[in-house]
């Protein structure tokens, strides 16, 4: 009489099944005893946060920004646009410019301009630490309020570079992340004319533009962009007048919009 084993009956991948069935059965005994979840649930993901990159503000309004990380030669150039136009702008300086350029700080703020933190060394602020982020905003923001006496409540990360980490080590500073709307790619160095007509078909009321000081050609494209703009009825804010300081959600888009 032939003879049935249980492995004949359920053959290698029955048997492989059952015994992965009486392992999870066993894991799942043991931590029903020490009294451990029977299921791990997954933690829903982390909404994203965004930085404020333009505003819904209606009327024409625009706000002019200027980052500052290395050279200082046009900063007296720039400062004589402005007066001339009457425009006031935002300038996100570096700690490390402050440091080497304290005189040309004085000038902006003595200008009307409002001097705000780009970081006190300009690192991907994305990949350093908690600790490391919260030095960079207080020694750049200690050394602006040094020479002029106002404590920065913005600031822009360098190359823009931002997660949620970043944002939420920005707002336990108190102050607001900038971003930017309307790049005038002024770092690539094109002509007036390009940089001029690169701005003005993208300027939409609400935007932060960005400019860098020791652009190249910054400062030819300036007069023609502020004209153009002021003859088409806008008005220049700086950014800490443009931004709502409460009341406002910001879309998916980065827009700050007022609730």
């Amino acid at each position: 009489m032939k003879r049935f084993s249980w492995f004949a009956v359920v053959g290698r991948k029955g048997l492989g099944a059952a015994l992965s069935i009486a392992v999870a059965t066993a894991v799942l005994l043991a931590a029903m005893a020490v009294g451990l979840p029977r299921l791990a649930v997954s933690a829903p993901s982390e909404k994203r946060l965004l930085p404020v990159y333009c505003t819904d503000r209606e009327g024409k309004v625009v706000s002019l920004t200027f980052d500052a990380a290395w050279g200082a030669e046009d900063t007296d150039r720039l400062i004589e646009i402005f007066d001339t136009y009457d425009v006031a702008v935002t300038f996100f300086v570096v700690g490390d410019w402050v440091e080497k350029f304290p005189e040309e700080v004085k000038k902006l703020h003595d200008a009307g301009h409002e001097v705000m933190n780009h970081s006190d060394t300009h690192p991907y602020m994305s990949k350093i630490s908690e600790s490391e982020r919260a030095a960079e905003l207080k020694n750049c923001n200690d050394k602006i309020e040094r020479i002029t006496g106002v404590r920065p409540t913005l600031f822009r990360p360098p190359y823009g570079d931002y997660n949620n980490a970043v944002i939420r080590s920005v707002e336990a500073a108190g102050m607001t992340c900038i971003q930017w709307s309307v790049d005038s790619l002024d770092w690539k160095d094109p002509s007036p004319q390009e940089m001029t007509q690169r701005v003005l078909s993208k300027v939409r009321s609400g935007d932060i533009v960005l400019f860098h000081n020791a652009a190249k050609n910054t400062p030819a494209a300036l007069p023609d962009i502020i004209e153009a703009l002021q003859a088409d009825g806008y008005t220049f804010l700086k950014v800490s007048d443009m931004i709502y300081a409460d009341g406002y959600r910001i879309n998916h888009e980065g827009r700050q919009c007022k609730t």
